[in-house]
């Protein structure tokens, strides 16, 4: 890690020290595994783990279930069908990569809302957040495709109702619409763009992942007090670190083996409990369903589509001024996308001198409506596009844009802070003691 003093691989027979002159992949592999890590990270930075898992499981089941589909509007279903009941493991395969999507997304939005509490994107992490952002937005775009691919009702609606918000551009909506779906309509050419989308951006995000850790390797990990590892020597870093093996790996991994056992029961036992039951019949494009909804992970920004309506003054304002273009149509597109972007600014938005929001008595206040807020937004999205959901649809959205657009830069202003501990070691010290400390630092040592 860049700038902090620690013990670099140094290989010792002839063997090592000829790979290492031409491939150092041991030396990468050793770095990476005994970086120093800040000591005082709580249960919260165990979502790491649990995406990297998430992100193997759904390109191998990937890769096996796309043996046996058939990216065609005829025999799309059938093919389904014929992986959940003829192919050996095929159910299960089915399965763990259906809900391996939904445990995906509950792991990026915990590390997201950890990464807003803990304030992780300010300096000199903001690549890091950037990245992170780019990340999830792919894992967005590959989730929506794939959800395409079963063929059955609400895949076919979904798909419909989503890429017709691309029509909703000006000038070149139409155009940008049929060059995504391939056609005038959702249709084979829209299933096997997607199919192959979907096939080949997880490996896409992998790329992303290595960046994404090569980035906090380079600037280090943040922590819950937001105080940054002292640099100034070996010693005075070891003080404030410890080296990621063995101590965090087996937390980690702990972690994962409790989230896993509850995935599993998940898997085994109500497989189908995040699903629509509509999706078990095959897309008809003659028959729309009562009630399109996307999949539970795209609620919120769903909700927020919906909300901006033509009797929204906000949206009559934008129209007027620009003659027309602007719709209601278009503004929900720009809203559902401003409220990832909003999220991606927060390391500008937020001008407070202090990182974590241990620290932050007010922010405190407004980070739990906001999470409260999210989840409203979920719940609402999953709602008819009527009273009173509505209304709480728009106040929930204008709280969103509200804490990043407002809220977040004043707090900066008017917020008086706790004072932040000196050091990570004082941090330590103060929760598990000088003695405790001292014997967990010498242990890798020993």
């Amino acid at each position: 890690m860049a700038g902090i003093p620690h013990d670099h691989y140094e290989p010792k027979t002839g063997g090592e020290k000829w790979l290492h002159s031409r491939l150092p992949v041991v030396g990468l592999l050793y770095d990476t595994l005994m970086i120093p890590t800040p000591k005082n990270l709580n249960w919260m930075w165990i979502w790491g783990i649990v995406l990297t898992f998430c992100l193997a499981l759904q390109i191998i089941t990937g890769i096996v279930l796309a043996m046996h589909y058939t990216p065609h509007v005829d025999n799309a279903f059938a093919s389904v069908e014929h992986i959940m009941r003829n192919v050996n493991g095929g159910y299960m395969l089915r399965y763990l990569h259906a809900n391996g999507a939904s445990l995906f997304f509950i792991a990026v939005y915990a590390h997201i809302f950890r990464g807003l509490y803990y304030g992780s994107y300010k300096a000199p992490r903001e690549i890091t957040w950037i990245i992170g952002m780019l990340i999830y937005l792919m894992m967005m775009g590959t989730a929506f495709m794939g959800y395409v691919l079963p063929w059955g009702q609400m895949s076919f609606w979904g798909a419909t109702v989503i890429t017709g918000l691309f029509g909703a551009i000006p000038f070149v909506g139409e155009a940008l619409q049929t060059w995504l779906l391939g056609g005038p309509a959702v249709d084979n050419a829209t299933l096997n763009r997607f199919f192959s989308l979907h096939y080949l951006l997880p490996f896409v995000i992998a790329g992303l992942v290595i960046v994404h850790i090569w980035a906090f390797h380079t600037t280090g990990n943040n922590n819950p007090t937001g105080v940054e590892v002292r640099r100034g020597s070996k010693e005075e870093a070891e003080k404030d670190t410890l080296p990621f093996w063995p101590y965090f790996v087996i937390k980690d991994l702990f972690a994962l083996a409790v989230i896993l056992a509850v995935f599993f029961a998940v898997v085994g036992f109500m497989p189908n409990y995040l699903g629509h039951p509509d999706n078990y019949i095959e897309a008809n494009p003659l028959a729309t369903p009562a009630h399109i909804v996307p999949e539970w992970y795209f609620l919120p920004f769903y909700a927020i589509l919906r909300a901006f309506t033509s009797e929204v003054w906000v949206v009559q304002i934008a129209s007027f001024v620009t003659g027309g273009i602007i719709d209601a149509k278009f503004f929900g597109v720009l809203a559902m996308f401003g409220a990832i972007a909003v999220m991606a600014l927060a390391p500008w938005l937020d001008t407070s001198s202090v990182r974590s929001g241990r620290y932050r008595p007010m922010f405190k206040w407004w980070f739990a409506l906001l999470v409260v807020d999210f989840f409203a937004l979920m719940w609402l999205g999953a709602m008819p596009a009527e009273e009173p959901y509505a209304t709480l649809s728009l106040i929930a959205s204008a709280y969103w844009f509200g804490y990043f657009l407002v809220i977040l830069p004043l707090l900066g202003v008017i917020e008086k802070p706790d004072t932040p501990p000196a050091t990570i070691e004082d941090d330590f010290n103060a929760h598990y003691g000088g003695d405790a400390a001292a014997g967990s630092a010498q242990q890798p040592a020993e």
